[in-house]
């Protein structure tokens, strides 16, 4: 859809956020273990540097999120893992978009957790003229209190005004749940989960509801009156089966087709003003760096500081 309002064009913002911090400890020890730990963690971080590698070029302002590389604040907290650099992170962010106050942020990520910051601004911008669809197999539903500490699954939580407080006192708006569609949902992670989202109520479609279709998401984002939408895409959506995109090797998801078709639907029927593109570990690119690390004449060490 164009970038136009009333004839006048609209900020367009390419936030590039390498956040790796927000991946718990044992998913990433369980997950990619063909890798020294070091390394695995900061994969993420990797991620982004392709996606803004092989993407196409911003036609517009385009912003970095700071984001330390090293063992900063790394330190559990109130049942977080790196709470600490995570929540300083997320202000950095906040403070980028509050700068560049943009109509529309892509973000390219990093952990899921770097939605947290474009998806708030968005809220507290749009009101109750946006809603979200939440793209994932799992369902980022967790807080400090839950078993995993692993800060990019607690993302829903946040943007719907749930778990640790001083987060939500950072975020500029929250979103009430029936406005927040989870779509190929199909690992919960925790059995308690399913009954908490029917409580809070958020919308759940499983990869079997979208397979050759698109319209109950397009019913949804009828029902709830919005005319603009954030799209939020962790790349372990995709059926790994077909191929494997992010950490874990999560079968039964979406095949590539069905989630470009949702995605072009959704885009189709109403105001796409931000997209997140999250979760990407390039397995090959972070070989490649392990056997060229210490080779001659390449300017130092692939290895993390």
């Amino acid at each position: 859809m164009p970038n136009t309002k009333h004839g006048v064009a609209e900020s367009h913002l390419r936030l590039v956020w390498p956040q790796w911090q927000g991946a718990g400890t044992p998913s990433v020890r369980a997950l990619a273990p063909e890798f020294p730990f070091d390394v695995a963690r900061r994969g993420y971080s990797v991620g982004t540097r392709v996606l803004a590698a092989v993407l196409p070029e911003h036609d517009g302002p385009t912003a970095v999120v700071p984001v330390e590389m090293g063992d900063r604040g790394l330190g559990q907290r109130d049942g977080i893992e790196a709470k600490t650099i995570v929540l300083e992170q997320l202000r950095d962010a906040l403070a980028l978009l509050a700068e560049y106050d943009p109509d529309r942020v892509t973000t390219l990520g990093g952990e899921c957790s770097v939605s947290m910051a474009p998806f708030s601004y968005l809220i507290d911008k749009y009101g109750d003229d946006l809603a979200i669809v939440w793209i994932d197999s799992h369902p980022d539903m967790g807080t400090g209190e839950s078993d995993y500490p692993g800060y990019h699954a607690m993302v829903v939580s946040g943007l719907t005004g749930h778990g640790d407080q001083e987060l939500l006192d950072i975020l500029p708006a929250t979103i009430t749940p029936d406005r927040v569609a989870l779509l190929g949902m199909h690992d919960w992670t925790d059995p308690t989960l399913p009954a908490v989202a029917e409580q809070w109520g958020l919308t759940v479609f499983g990869p079997d509801a979208l397979r050759t279709s698109s319209a109950p998401v397009l019913d949804w984002l009828v029902a709830t009156g919005a005319s603009k939408v954030a799209v939020h895409f962790d790349v372990d959506t995709i059926d790994a089966d077909e191929i494997q995109l992010g950490l874990g090797a999560d079968v039964g998801g979406l095949t590539s087709t069905e989630a470009r078709r949702l995605v072009a639907d959704i885009d189709q029927s109403v105001d796409v003003v931000a997209l997140t593109i999250a979760e990407f570990i390039p397995r090959q690119v972070i070989h490649l760096q392990q056997i060229l690390d210490g080779f001659p004449l390449l300017g130092g060490t692939n290895k993390p500081s």
